[in-house]
């Protein structure tokens, strides 16, 4: 989500950013668009240790990352990038099937997707 914040806001490293937005988006479409985890390891493999969230230590398809892949959907070039965006536009914010419900973290990054997704996250500058 940062990289669509940054490029919508200053756009200073675009080719970067586009690169890297399909790079993040291929991966998880590679992982199924409806399936892909909430925690990998940095070279993509599977997490041999699950982080716990709360009391919960189990890995879903959390709204949260749904939310962030669809947000970097602003620098993509690829035409999977609106598969994302209905992702996040289809995705109820309601308890996991484990019970866990994430309200601040989920939520916050759900609508901070929608935020920048509508085109009006903007910079107000003082007058």
């Amino acid at each position: 989500m940062n990289i669509a914040l940054d490029y919508s806001w200053a756009c200073a490293d675009r080719e970067w950013q586009q690169e890297y937005g399909n790079k993040i988006q291929n991966f998880l479409y590679g992982q199924g668009l409806y399936d892909f985890k909430d925690q990998y390891n940095v070279d993509g493999s599977p997490v041999k240790e699950v982080l716990q969230a709360g009391e919960y230590k189990q890995l879903r398809h959390s709204l949260g990352l749904v939310a962030t892949a669809a947000a970097v959907s602003l620098v993509c070039t690829d035409v999977k990038c609106e598969e994302f965006v209905k992702q996040l536009w289809e995705a109820k914010h309601v308890p996991y099937e484990d019970g866990y419900l994430d309200k601040y973290y989920d939520g916050l990054l759900r609508l901070f997707a929608f935020m920048h997704l509508s085109g009006r996250y903007q910079i107000i500058f003082p007058q």
